[in-house]
């Protein structure tokens, strides 16, 4: 059996003030042209399918489109689930309709979906919360599918584990450990698609996406360790990370397949990808990364003249750019209108002035604006405390910061 795996689509997000919906359909374009191109059965797509709970009309008639395309309407499974960027209502609302074309969504980690059969043979055998097992058409043997959607770690507890007092770690590890022990034996193959923050037991957790609503914040969902996963689950597809990570290779992988774009400079000059499994029932899980061409790159660039910047703007014309000029005075505006005229992608100019001492009462101290919010904070709270700011005022920071990104959503 064929399965793609991919994931943090965010249609409808922005570069600042750039729109990427263009860049959007070219990589949905991709993943459809791989889909057929490898005669895939399976799509599972591990969250953050948009980029806001509300978002635009093009981004909402860009995903069912993509979808349904990605479906072969009807021929393959296409799987979705709900990331901390979804609207849990939204994404499963329209089930009764997308099971008709092979397509199956999950909001909720307790989502209970009806089971149906398509004409072509195409099934649900068993259903309950959070779970699912599909026969597909050409095979004899079902497939298994854990599905935990993205909730906060109180709801995750309440949902999976009711007033159990429990650590998320224990309620998530005996609701999959039930289920794979009811349904998942080596006839078939046995699956896990969540979105959530896995790591390896001992490690700490993997970087957060730079602009990207974080899970590991007062409110949000701690971090799981591979511990958790049943040891009959033969591949975890997960979701919210943008870059592409192995958590675990063996013998049972656990990755993330990261984002189809960049979206923040973060992300500045990455591949992209999606995962291609191959699998088989009681064998290892044979998984390759496919690289995404169809997005623009982005760069963070630094130059000390116009002249040397230009340059290499008009050889880099299909991109996004982050421009630092580390020149001895400001830009004059004829300098600054010389490089936006050049190239069409330039996010922002971030001037390092080398002479602060040619302005009277400046300081030689430079701020570095490619730094995040969250390292700028720090420096600010030094500069006026003399001191570094607690954990727990920086948790605060943190979950501010991502109510703010919310209510701006």
């Amino acid at each position: 059996m064929k399965i793609l795996h991919t994931s943090d689509w965010h249609l409808g997000k922005r570069l600042d003030r750039f729109s990427r919906i263009s860049e959007q359909k070219l990589v949905m374009d991709e993943l459809v042209a791989q889909v057929e191109s490898h005669d895939i059965d399976l799509v599972l797509i591990s969250g953050d399918l948009f980029d806001t709970f509300n978002p635009a009309a093009e981004a909402i008639d860009l995903f069912y489109r993509s979808l349904v395309r990605l479906s072969g309407y009807g021929k393959r499974a296409v799987i979705a689930i709900a990331g901390n960027h979804d609207s849990p209502e939204r994404i499963q609302a329209p089930n009764p309709l997308a099971r008709e074309c092979g397509i199956v969504f999950a909001g909720y980690p307790q989502t209970l979906i009806t089971p149906f059969e398509l004409l072509d043979g195409f099934s649900m055998l068993n259903s309950e919360p959070g779970f699912i097992e599909l026969s597909l058409p050409r095979y004899d043997y079902s497939v298994r599918i854990l599905l935990t959607p993205y909730a906060n770690q109180v709801r995750l507890q309440t949902y999976l584990g009711g007033d159990s007092g429990k650590s998320l770690q224990e309620v998530l590890s005996q609701h999959w450990q039930n289920l794979s022990e009811k349904y998942c034996d080596a006839k078939g193959i046995n699956l896990l698609v969540t979105h959530l923050m896995i790591t390896q037991p001992g490690q700490d957790p993997p970087e957060e996406p730079d602009e990207e609503k974080p899970i590991l914040h007062v409110g949000g969902a701690e971090a799981i360790t591979t511990a958790a996963i049943p040891e009959e689950i033969q591949y975890t597809a997960l979701g919210h990370l943008h870059r592409q990570q192995v958590i675990r290779e063996s013998p049972h992988p656990v990755i993330y397949s990261g984002s189809p774009l960049a979206y923040s400079f973060a992300e500045a000059d990455q591949d992209k990808y999606f995962m291609l499994l191959q699998a088989e029932p009681g064998r290892p899980i044979e998984w390759t990364r496919h690289v995404l061409t169809s997005g623009k790159r982005l760069y963070r660039q630094r130059f000390s003249n116009v002249r040397d910047a230009v340059q290499w703007l008009n050889q880099h014309q299909d991109s996004w750019v982050e421009l630092t000029m580390n020149t001895e005075t400001f830009l004059s505006a004829k300098e600054k209108r010389l490089l936006l005229d050049s190239h069409e992608g330039i996010t922002s100019i971030i001037p390092e002035i080398k002479n602060q001492n040619a302005f009277a009462g400046e300081s030689e101290t430079q701020i570095d604006l490619n730094r995040s919010i969250q390292d700028l904070f720090v420096d600010y709270f030094r500069s006026k405390h003399q001191q570094d700011p607690s954990d727990e005022l920086l948790d605060l920071f943190r979950e501010l910061l991502a109510q703010e990104q919310e209510d701006e959503a």
